[in-house]
């Protein structure tokens, strides 16, 4: 039995409909919209840290070893000139209170980013998000692990080898002096003495000295020394700051460029130094997110 063309199409077509009607609505229309997609979270990072660039360029980049080497090598090739120059001293008139003539040479080094690498302690302040303080520091100090600013090592062997007493005048504090001189022993600077060590708080009878600033201590050796060189990585290391502002510290400098890169010696250090609170009228008290507005507002944008 056959059935008619007509019914046969009407049969397939009912076929047909009710084959779609029972497929899904994936247009959205009758369903809603499809839920959005789930972001997949970040992984969370170290948090920002302003010192991190700078550590991280003090230990990796080689630019900063071949910076510091040359300016080592640069004072070797001064210091014969400087021994058989009578009048050359490197000491300001306002540190220089007894005359320099036929007194036996010497030079001053600071110790901290001049002679001393102490990047990884810096390098660890970044990891764990903190900040200085003196319990980590003397626990750094006690450690002695710091290794030398290169090129720091050769020049002080030929400095002594050449009959100069090498003076490290510091902003340690005086209870760290004996881990200090071991750490600096044990990597061969040249120290015939404990004296050659003359850190905070050292006392100068008649000489008054305003909190961490050098002069009094440059002073004292002055009066036995002749200095040829002095090396460091804060232009307090040289000369007194009276006034730690842009201005100040460029007038403290001024009267003495012609010393730098012949008396005077100036080690690269973007980690920390006075250089820092110039940008923020010195007050730490200040929280770090407006200390950090101030460093802004300081920058040129050539604008």
């Amino acid at each position: 039995m056959s059935f008619p063309r007509t019914l046969m199409l009407s049969a397939a077509l009912a076929l047909g409909l009710a084959a779609c009607q029972s497929l899904p609505d994936r247009s959205g229309s009758a369903a809603g919209p499809l839920p959005a997609p789930v972001p997949v979270a970040e992984p969370a990072g170290p948090p920002p840290n302003d010192n991190l660039n700078a550590t991280a360029w003090m230990q990796t980049a080689i630019e900063y070893r071949l910076i510091a080497g040359q300016t080592y090598r640069a004072a070797l090739a001064q210091l014969d000139r400087a021994l058989e120059t009578p009048g050359w001293d490197a000491l300001t008139a306002e540190d220089r209170d007894t005359p320099a003539e036929g007194l036996p040479p010497a030079v001053i080094v600071d110790i901290d980013e001049t002679v001393l690498d102490n990047s990884p302690y810096q390098a660890r302040l970044v990891r764990d998000g903190a900040s200085y303080d003196e319990v980590s520091w003397d626990a750094w100090v006690r450690e002695q692990k710091a290794r030398p600013v290169p090129g720091a090592l050769e020049f002080a062997r030929a400095a002594a080898a050449r009959g100069v007493t090498v003076f490290y005048l510091s902003n340690r504090a005086a209870h760290l002096e004996q881990p200090t001189l071991a750490n600096l022993r044990a990597l061969g600077f040249p120290i015939e003495r404990p004296e050659q060590f003359l850190g905070l708080g050292f006392f100068l009878e008649g000489c008054e000295q305003e909190g961490s600033e050098k002069g009094c201590r440059r002073r004292h050796i002055g009066r036995t020394h002749r200095v040829l060189m002095q090396f460091g990585d804060q232009i307090g290391d040289m000369v007194t700051i009276t006034a730690n502002t842009l201005e100040g510290r460029e007038q403290a400098v001024a009267p003495y460029l012609a010393w730098v890169g012949e008396r005077w010696w100036v080690l690269p250090n973007p980690s920390y130094g006075s250089w820092e609170p110039a940008l923020f009228n010195n007050a730490w008290t200040l929280p770090e997110t407006e200390r950090r507005r101030m460093k802004l507002q300081a920058l040129d944008y050539a604008e």
